[in-house]
């Protein structure tokens, strides 16, 4: 059954049970008043007892098949204290036992419900008759209060049906008023399964529920257009920046295919030069894949924090970011051989991947060499857990810092320069998911050249070694 007709016969099941409980209290209700009137019209009539003993003199008891005149307008009967009963007007009554008990004196009224012959069942008042051993019974049928009740029963059942019928259409109107944001989500849903369009948004309005999913909802398509949006444009840039190694690395190699098949030698220092920016073009290619496979790992997520790039809290530990940079330095002072590099280091203890937080260091110094003018100096200090990296370059301009991380971004200054515009990328993913920030700024000194800033959670000792078991 669809939401919709379970939120209508819900509803009318709802109402049908509260019909139900109020008809039959009405119904109860109305009965004790009825029954209590036809009581009261009892009490309110009487037999006189010389009526009652003359007619017993005289034999004048009507036999049940022998109707008379009614002057009392209910059915009399005579009971003695031996049971036995004697019908003055009406149809003959059952004697019960409580009517016994009042002729024997040992109540003073009986009221109760019997039957007569022809099974009609009345209603009895049974009282003494003062100065005789007898017991006088009026009795009216019953008749008129089943009547009574019978069409109460058939209204309050018409009525009852009705209402559960209107309740079961409110219920339907209801649902499909209540639903019909969950429509154009369904609408929304199916429409981007069938042809991926990530700009579907549905209206919002409102703070229930619905409006709340509503939002949800557009949030996620956001999040997955943007999503698609990066990841379109980290194709487009991964091609473009793997077009020109490959463009200059094809036709160096086209140079040297076309000198074997001619038979024309290439000078030796033109051959040496060719052979040599076709290594350097390798270089740079597998550099960029390098970078590349880097930033195709996992992204990171809240719990990723102290797991490395790679996520895998098997490769990571407590490292001395200290030692890291100076691993790194001495890889990177061959890169710069005009420049000299110096560096402060304080200890200080991380939790991280040794190798990622290595690679990150080294991406800092390389940018660092690669804008240091002839001759400058390259400044590094690791104090209180905050690495500093300073060159004497010409810096970035302020309008460009807040895209310096960006994947792939490059200066337009620095676009004659080697590099994939992916280096900085990765020492701001790697030092987020170690819990620490990076900054890139103008010295506070106002000095020439850039300082790069990173601030790791750490301690100057390393934490004790958990015990042997």
């Amino acid at each position: 059954m669809p939401l919709r007709g379970r939120l209508a016969l819900l509803a009318a099941l709802t109402v049908a049970l509260a019909v139900a409980a109020c008809a039959t209290a009405c119904w109860f209700l109305v009965r004790a008043q009825l029954l209590d009137s036809l009581d009261d019209s009892l009490r309110a009539t009487s037999v006189t007892p010389s009526t009652v003993v003359d007619s017993v003199r005289s034999g004048q008891c009507t036999p049940p098949d022998q109707p008379a005149p009614n002057p009392f307008g209910a059915t009399v009967q005579v009971v003695d204290p031996n049971g036995g009963s004697c019908v003055i007007v009406g149809s003959k009554l059952d004697v019960t036992p409580a009517d016994v008990h009042v002729a024997e004196r040992s109540r003073a009224q009986a009221l109760h419900t019997a039957r007569a012959g022809d099974g009609t069942e009345y209603r009895v008042r049974t009282t003494q008759v003062p100065g005789t051993g007898l017991a006088v019974s009026l009795a009216r049928p019953m008749t008129e209060l089943r009547d009574s009740l019978g069409n109460l029963a058939l209204v309050l059942t018409l009525v009852g049906g009705a209402g559960v019928l209107g309740a079961a259409g409110a219920g339907v109107a209801l649902a499909r008023a209540g639903l019909r944001p969950v429509d154009r989500l369904t609408e929304a849903v199916e429409h981007i399964a069938r042809t991926e369009d990530l700009a579907v948004r549905i209206p919002a309005e409102g703070d229930d529920e619905i409006a709340r999913l509503s939002r949800s909802f557009n949030a996620m398509t956001e999040a997955l257009a943007s999503s698609r949006a990066l990841q379109q444009q980290l194709i487009a840039d991964a091609g473009h920046e793997l077009r020109t190694p490959l463009t200059s690395l094809r036709t160096n190699i086209d140079l040297l295919v076309r000198s074997e098949e001619t038979g024309r030698a290439l000078p030796e220092e033109d051959r040496r030069e060719l052979m040599a920016s076709v290594q350097a073009q390798m270089t740079e290619l597998a550099d960029l894949i390098g970078d590349l496979q880097e930033l195709s790992r996992p992204h990171d997520a809240p719990g990723d924090a102290g797991q490395g790039v790679s996520g895998d809290p098997a490769r990571t530990g407590i490292v001395a970011l200290h030692e890291i940079v100076e691993h790194a330095l001495e890889r990177v002072r061959p890169r710069g051989p005009g420049l000299s590099l110096t560096s402060a280091l304080d200890p200080w203890y991380v939790r991280g991947e040794a190798a990622a937080l290595e690679r990150s260091v080294v991406n800092l110094l390389d940018n660092a060499v690669k804008f240091s003018p002839e001759g400058g100096t390259v400044h590094t200090a690791l104090h209180d857990g905050v690495l500093t990296v300073r060159d004497e370059g010409p810096g970035v301009p302020e309008h460009e810092v807040p895209h310096v991380f960006d994947r792939f971004w490059r200066s337009p200054s620095a676009r004659s320069l080697p590099g994939s515009g992916l280096g900085l990328s990765i020492v701001a993913r790697t030092v987020r998911q170690c819990g620490g920030q990076v900054m890139l700024r103008r010295p506070a000194d106002g000095g020439p050249g850039t300082e790069a800033e990173v601030r790791l959670p750490g301690a100057p000792t390393p934490p004790p070694a958990a015990p042997h078991t």
